[in-house]
């Protein structure tokens, strides 16, 4: 397992999400539409010349574990810290969210204008492809919404938690987080996930949860130069 989540996108690019992503055998992305999310098969060496074919000039993309020398085409928008946490909980003994709702393609406006009003972290208008979503609607807006994005084996990522701010306090993304570490342990599958350094407000959550660090890794938001 530590193997998998040390370069958890690298293995859900190269083997059980490839159809969902473009590359060669030494790097790959997400497709575009999808999280803008780059990996390497090592990523203390990462073959950046590799991914020119598959991306625009301006793109910017999310690249977890590398810090070192930026290559000749590419420039560094955002470098910080990120921690991943692993579920060691119990398994939810209920459905903490039975009325929240499945995310579906019509859904797609709604989520990403979420996801730019919240900022939960690299998200496209095929994100919710990668995997179960759910959310809880105000009339037709989505207020909070919780799904699934990167996996290898039986390791698999929650994802995109976000509540609109004018909603929170109400344990909404909780809710939907817990429904879905229920399903995937009932899965037989670990949950797992990304939170920033400095968000320790949700880092907490998650520890009362039933997350526990793992590993805080350096992530950068890098965009291809002229």
């Amino acid at each position: 397992m530590k193997q998998l989540l040390n370069n958890i996108f690298w293995h859900a690019l190269s083997g059980a999400q490839s159809k969902f992503s473009v590359g060669t055998r030494h790097a790959r992305r997400y497709a575009p539409g999808f999280s803008p999310i780059v990996a390497f098969v090592d990523p203390q060496l990462p073959d950046f010349d590799a991914l020119l074919p598959f991306c625009e000039t301006g793109e910017q993309f999310y690249c977890d574990g590398w810090s070192g020398a930026v290559p000749a085409g590419w420039r560094i928008a955002l470098e910080s810290t990120m921690l991943k946490m692993i579920w060691e909980g119990e398994l939810p003994a209920v459905d903490a969210a039975p009325d929240s709702v499945p995310l579906h393609a019509r859904h797609v406006p709604q989520a990403v204008a979420l996801a730019e009003l919240t900022h939960p972290g690299p998200f496209g208008p095929r994100t919710i492809e990668l995997g179960d979503y759910f959310g809880y609607f105000d009339g037709d807006r989505l207020i909070a919404m919780a799904g699934e994005r990167s996996c290898a084996e039986s390791v698999r990522e929650v994802s995109g938690i976000c509540t609109h701010p004018q909603f929170q306090g109400r344990g909404l993304a909780r809710k939907l987080t817990a429904k879905l570490i229920r399903r995937q342990m009932l899965r037989g599958e670990t949950p797992f996930l990304h939170v920033m350094r400095d968000n320790s407000g949700a880092r907490e959550l998650y520890k009362r949860m039933g997350f526990v660090d793992y590993r805080e890794s350096v992530v950068r938001v890098v965009r291809r130069s002229a």
